[in-house]
């Protein structure tokens, strides 16, 4: 048998066992309270983080929409604009191969890749063949630094060659002959479907004879590949 509790002191200690009980329950309501707002608090952080992603998920779809659809509105344009370049008689006028479409002009004339072999061939093979009276006394093609390599006098492009930036060749020449000759080579070269730019001419005697020197640059233009990607958003 328990005590019997009775008069002013037994009172209080009920007093003091009730408010003990009531503190024990307050507290573990007051923790089961914070368990759930925290929890609330981190469910709606996940929330706000997954609405913000999806939000750029959709920028992304809706701008990659708009470059599509802008691309087949321009379709038409791009078309009528080369059927025009086909037709045109000063392009059809200097096509290397009478099979070619004059648009091929526009592309020889700008070359896709780095190749100073090709470009050595083209001076020695096209602007200075066929000039009566003209002597090649030295043709100098220099590789273009990073993109192309010199290996047993054989030029190779290298994989860094698909660059995003156009650039030069440079080159040198050294010719001989008579007026003629010479005044035929700088006429060859300016009316060149290539694009050539002479930096340094000069024209001196020798021995009876004139030599013209020559330098100058040549321009490429690398291919622009189209092509989807996928694109991660993080």
């Amino acid at each position: 048998m328990q005590p019997q509790t009775s008069g002013p002191d037994g009172q209080a200690i009920r007093k003091r066992t009730q408010i003990g009980k009531a503190g024990r329950t307050m507290l573990i309501w007051t923790a089961v309270s914070a368990a759930i707002v925290g929890a609330a608090i981190v469910v709606t952080y996940l929330l706000i983080q997954r609405l913000a992603y999806n939000e750029r998920v959709l920028a992304e779809k809706q701008n990659t929409i708009s470059v599509l659809q802008h691309n087949n509105q321009v379709i038409p344009d791009l078309e009528s604009q080369m059927r025009v370049l086909d037709t045109n008689e000063a392009l059809a006028s200097v096509k290397a191969n009478p099979d070619d479409q004059s648009i091929q002009v526009v592309l020889d004339a700008l070359p896709s890749t780095a190749n100073s072999f090709a470009l050595g061939a083209s001076l020695q093979r096209k602007l200075l063949a066929g000039i009566d009276g003209l002597t090649i006394e030295s043709i100098q093609v220099t590789p273009v630094a990073g993109v192309e390599s010199l290996s047993n006098d054989v030029v190779s492009t290298d994989a860094s060659g698909s660059v995003t930036a156009g650039g030069q060749i440079t080159f040198q020449l050294v010719v001989s002959g008579s007026e003629a000759a010479l005044k035929k080579v700088l006429t060859n070269m300016e009316r060149s479907i290539r694009a050539i730019d002479i930096s340094s001419l000069r024209i001196e005697s020798q021995g009876g004879k004139q030599l013209l020197s020559i330098q100058g640059q040549a321009f490429y233009e690398p291919e622009r590949v189209v092509e989807l990607k996928d694109k991660v958003v993080r």
